[in-house]
């Protein structure tokens, strides 16, 4: 059980008993907080609040629900929150708590009644029918029980104390505007490589950037193509009018974001929300991933070893379409989850399992993005470069599905990589060349655009090949091999090691290629 006060914003204060709620993961819900004006009070217009006031203890639940009867001739809802942030030992986790909202139609697990989610990036917000605050959902304020929701994400030996503001203003509602969508396709060049950043946030999460200075830097980086990603709202879907070009697609998306890692639901459907209120142990992530499926996406784990609290994936790759293998400037856990995710061909060569309606085996291509929340958080490092038939969100979502791409640190850096066998057979990217085992394959990779880097081809026996690029960063490299030596082979452009090659550690990764496989299947 846990007590809190409620304020009625008079000076009268009450106590409120909250219990456990039982399920998938942990939540406690709070008896209801009323608001007890009369009819006609409401009618005259004016504000009315209460605050709660209350204490969490080290290992509460995942969230919190607090109650809101709402009454009729509501026009908007505000809600403002504070916790305390005392000290603690090092190494120990202080306190961190989220915040969001449902409305009348319930909190049910990927129901209908999401209105926003801030997180923590906001400390107050207001929803009406006309507008909300970036991160929630404009729309009529109907009477119900509405229920705040806060996500005490870490919580201190100490417990955490926190305050919740509650201000229904009343009168009128307005009309809720309907929201304009980037439109599916751009003027694009017909087949060609694209390049984007399928990974962003603006102030709609935790972003610092607003749409347009994103649209910009996305311009300035040379993309053809970015995806809105805010964590676990789709307030920003609707936020880029004007925004997009012939020279720019701008696809929706969402970063699902859990208390076991985050997963970058790509390409969905405007306005389509999934849900993030679950952990691993709850077995509930396959649903989610068909649902973004569903909504037109691809199911695209983030950062998985990244260091923050909550961001190491664990929820397996079984329910993948694609893995974002580098995260941002290049970092040690991009290097380990590259390893992992070359790990991830070797399993896919050794099941032989096509995908349908492809001889290829079912294996998970390599992405990468930026993430870049604010400055001097660069658009475009990284960046996806895909092979598409246009600049349409169809066939970009195909090309990143089928592999067809490589990732590059910016739009400065250009590559073709290719296998060839005898009688003019070749494939390229995250193809597959089709000749006996015996046969001689050349693997050819032209590379600009990268001074000081080095080469390495890397097989499913590891790295069977490396060299020096000329000190201009550009040049071809040969490699001969056959599909009984190499199942597949993918490249790797590095710059040299920042401990230089004494250090034994590989270089910052300035292009990668996704693999092209070698022979019959």
């Amino acid at each position: 059980m846990c007590e809190d006060l409620v304020s009625d914003g008079m000076g009268r204060r009450g106590l409120l008993r909250a219990s456990v709620v039982t399920g998938t993961t942990a939540a406690l819900t709070l008896n209801g907080v009323s608001f007890a004006r009369g009819t006609e009070e409401r009618d005259a217009g004016g504000d009315e609040t209460r605050t709660i006031t209350g204490h969490l203890p080290p290992g509460a639940p995942d969230f919190v629900y607090l109650p809101v009867e709402v009454p009729s001739g509501v026009r908007e809802i505000a809600v403002s929150y504070t916790y305390d942030k005392p000290v603690v030992p090092p190494g120990t986790q202080g306190n961190a708590c989220d915040i969001g909202i449902f409305d009348e139609r319930g909190t049910d697990l990927g129901g209908r009644g999401f209105r926003g989610w801030s997180g923590g990036a906001r400390t107050e917000f207001a929803i009406s029918a006309e507008e909300a605050t970036p991160a929630y959902l404009a729309g009529p304020v109907r009477p119900g029980t509405w229920h705040v929701v806060l996500g005490p994400y870490t919580v201190a030996p100490q417990g955490m104390n926190y305050s919740v503001t509650i201000t229904l203003r009343y009168g009128e509602q307005g009309t809720t505007p309907k929201p304009v969508h980037p439109p599916q396709r751009a003027k694009g060049r017909g087949r060609a490589w694209y390049r984007g950043d399928c990974h962003l946030h603006t102030v709609h999460s935790d972003g610092k950037r607003t749409p347009a200075e994103v649209a910009a830097a996305a311009r300035a980086a040379g993309l053809d193509f970015i995806t809105t990603t805010e964590h676990n709202t789709t307030s920003g879907h609707g936020a880029w009018h004007g925004l997009w070009g012939d020279d720019l697609l701008i696809l929706t998306g969402e970063e699902i974001t859990t208390r076991n890692g985050h997963v970058v639901a790509l390409g969905t459907d405007a306005g389509t929300f999934i849900d993030w209120r679950y952990r691993a142990r709850d077995n509930a992530f396959g649903r989610f991933a068909r649902k973004i499926r569903q909504a037109g996406g691809l199911v695209v784990p983030a950062h998985p070893h990244a260091t923050c609290v909550g961001c190491n994936w664990k929820f397996g790759l079984n329910d993948a379409d694609a893995v974002e293998v580098w995260n941002g400037p290049y970092t040690p856990d991009d290097e380990v989850t590259i390893a992992e995710w070359d790990n991830t061909l070797v399993a896919a060569v050794r099941a032989g399992s096509p995908a349908p309606g492809d001889r290829t085996p079912r294996w998970l291509p390599a992405m990468g993005n930026s993430d870049a929340h604010r400055e001097p958080q660069v658009v475009g490092h990284p960046q996806t470069v895909v092979l598409a038939d246009d600049l349409s969100r169809q066939a970009i979502l195909e090309g990143l599905r089928a592999g067809r791409s490589w990732i590059a640190e910016s739009s400065e850096v250009a590559l073709t990589f290719r296998a060839t066998g005898g009688r003019g057979r070749h494939a390229g990217i995250g193809g597959r060349l089709a000749v006996d085992r015996q046969e001689e394959v050349t693997a050819r990779l032209e590379v600009a655009g990268v001074p000081g880097c080095s080469v390495r081809l890397v097989t499913d026996q590891g790295q069977l090949y490396a060299t020096q690029l000329p000190p201009s960063g550009s040049g071809t490299v040969e490699w001969r091999t056959t599909p009984s030596s190499a199942a597949y082979v993918r490249a790797e452009v590095r710059h040299p090691p920042a401990g230089g090659d004494a250090s034994g550690l590989p270089g910052a990764m300035a292009a990668l290629t996704n693999p092209i496989f070698l022979g019959e299947d």
